[in-house]
């Protein structure tokens, strides 16, 4: 039942079974159906996620009322705006589900519980910020450098199936393009 995120622990730290269970009581798992905010702008994030099953995104809507999507988040994949969590700050993102999705979250205060409770907690979480800051590096490069269709086939090889799942104009978000343009690419290229 709990093998996936138990598997996410296991790529940067080993867990005797007794941590797995304590580990496990910290977080909360629950469903939430398609098209639920876990987060509004303006309102502190209280949770990090993970995604046991289903996919959220996190964006940012401009003043115009456009979104423009920061990140897309399936399954065995972790969420959460991190300078709102740790701050106690409000959020200028959202994150919202865009499947029925089943996702574990953990709370500030639980997290520090972890933390005291299984020391090595602060490695497995200092790794996923690191490899987070690194993506965010990566995407921002992406983002100034690379054309329209190498930001796409990107998107495509980073999440692979995805595109399957999820509105054509939440990929344009992603990618920096509109809809129009992004259809007019894939036709254009056999994509």
């Amino acid at each position: 039942m709990h093998q996936l995120i138990l598997n996410n622990f296991a790529l940067h730290i080993a867990l005797a079974p007794e941590e797995q269970e304590q580990a496990l009581a910290c977080f909360q798992l629950e469903e939430i159906k398609k098209r639920i905010w876990l987060l509004r702008a303006g309102e502190t994030d209280r949770y990090i996620y993970f995604v046991k099953r289903g996919c959220l995104r996190m964006y940012h809507t401009d003043k115009s009322g456009g979104d423009h999507i920061i990140g897309f988040y399936p399954e065995n994949w972790w969420c959460c705006d991190i300078a709102s969590f740790f701050n106690s700050s409000p959020s200028v993102n959202a994150i919202q589900t865009l499947e029925d999705s089943e996702i574990y979250s953990i709370s500030l205060p639980r997290l520090e519980e972890l933390f005291l409770l299984i020391p090595k907690f602060e490695r497995f979480f200092r790794i996923l910020n690191q490899n987070g800051f690194d993506l965010y590096q990566h995407r921002m490069t992406s983002q100034l450098y690379k054309t329209a269709e190498e930001r796409y086939l990107e998107f495509r090889k980073r999440h692979p199936g995805l595109e399957q799942r999820i509105a054509q104009k939440h990929i344009a978000s992603y990618i920096g393009i509109t809809p129009a343009f992004l259809s007019m690419m894939r036709k254009e290229n056999g994509i």
